[in-house]
Order: C-alpha cells, then structure tokens, then sequence
C-alpha cells in the first residue's frame, strides 16, 4: 500500500487531473492522460468498455512514469478477487475483462495486475481535497486508507459501493442515496465516481447541508457515456485549505 505522506510528497506543487470512471474506455482514457497534470483517477478501470486490457496497461504506465495513480473501485476489487480465486458472482462484464487478462497477448499487463491492484489507495486525502470511488464518510478524514482487495469494513464498504439503503433497484442494482453528502466538513470537497448522477454530460456537483461539496465524475464512459475529467485550479501544497473546484474540461 501506498503510505499517505509518500503520495502526498509525490503529488506535492503539482497541478492535478481528476478523471471518472474509465470502464475499458481506452481510447478516451488515452485523451485524458495526456496531459503534464498528476492525473488521479477514480476507479473502475475495467469492464463493459471495449479494452479494459489496455485501460490497465495505461494506468500502470502512467504510474511507472509518477504520473498519476487510481483508486481501487468496485470493479477493479472483483477483478482482484476474482484473480485470487475466490468465490464472487461472474457477471459478464467481469468474465469479458478475465478473458481479456488472460490472452497470452496482454500476459504483461497480467504478471503485474494483482500488485497493481492491491497497492491503489481505497480514498485519497489532500488538505481539504477527498478523493474516493464512491462515497465518503468523516472516519476517512482520520482513518488511513485500507488494502481493498482484503475483507471488507464499513468504512471499505462506503468507499467502493457507496451510502445504500438496502433496497434493489428495477435495474437489479442496490438502490444508493446521497445522506453522505451533508457529512462533508465545511470547505472540503470530495471527488468521486461510482454513481451516475449527471443529466448533461458533465460532472454533477451537490452541496451538503454542513458546507461541503461533492463532485460526481462519472458520466458513464463504457456505458454508453462518455469519460469526463475535471483540472482542478491550483497547485497542491501543504496547506489546509483550497478553493472550490474549476469548471469542467
């Protein structure tokens, strides 16, 4: 696992991309990465999109060369519990993205895919900057980010999958709220993925009841979307407070 101080120093003076949900979006991940921005990235790498493959094997690039990591989402876990053999459901977004891995074509990108994934930081906190998969809770503001492919917490279970109520959806996924978001302290802003809110095309931002801010980035790339990335506006330093985010790019 990265160690907190380390990627802070690592992303220290240097401005910052923020992208969505990729899902095998290769060819849009491809716009997004070049850029001379640190660029952290979301989660959800793979599935439903057309080379989650080559998604992966662009993110460890860019990592190799410090210019940017991602968060461990749901989708990248199952793939890592799906390569550590154990038992999960295989749906067939997962089974495209194994049989992917598993060509002799890509046997690069599968040597290292399991320590790819088991060292992708489960939330990210700079100053009053949060960035996480898909949802926050006050505990990561004093917690240290867990490995995500190991047994899952509560706090785990928010970052990967969100605030949810229980229910089911007509669509067969569990049905989400947004409670978390009067949470967010005063002047923070968190960055996340996961949930589709957006209804034009860009990042949807809400604000909560006790002054924070949550940014939604995914806007259904591989799903029929598009993959949308923000640039955020200052450099980051090592000061407690920021201002709110940039429009969208």
């Amino acid at each position: 696992m990265y160690d907190e101080r380390d990627l802070q120093h690592l992303i220290a003076g240097r401005r910052i991309r923020v992208v969505g949900d990729v899902h095998g979006d290769l060819e849009a991940f491809r716009h997004a990465a070049a850029t001379d921005r640190f660029i952290i990235q979301l989660g959800d790498l793979v599935d439903y999109g057309p080379d989650s493959a080559g998604t992966l094997r662009l993110m460890a690039d860019i990592i190799h060369d410090r210019r940017g990591l991602f968060l461990l989402g749901n989708h990248d876990r199952k793939l890592g519990r799906a390569l550590m053999g154990r038992k999960l459901r295989r749906d067939p977004p997962l089974e495209a993205t194994l049989e992917q891995v598993n060509d002799a074509r890509n046997a690069d990108i599968k040597e290292i895919l399991l320590p790819l994934l088991r060292e992708a930081p489960t939330w990210l906190r700079l100053g009053r900057r949060i960035f996480v998969h898909a949802a926050f809770h006050t505990g990561m503001l004093e917690e240290p980010a867990p490995s995500g492919l190991d047994n899952v917490t509560s706090l785990l279970s928010r970052a990967l999958f969100g605030e949810v109520t229980g229910k089911t959806q007509p669509d067969g996924y569990p049905e989400r709220r947004l409670n978390w978001v009067d949470h967010i302290p005063m002047g923070h802003t968190v960055y996340c993925g996961h949930d589709r809110r957006s209804t034009d095309g860009r990042p949807w931002i809400k604000h909560g009841r006790s002054g924070g801010t949550a940014v939604f980035v995914d806007t259904g790339a591989g799903k029929g979307g598009h993959l949308a990335w923000i640039d955020l506006p200052d450099e980051v330093r090592d000061i407690p407070d920021y201002p709110p985010p940039s429009p969208f790019f």
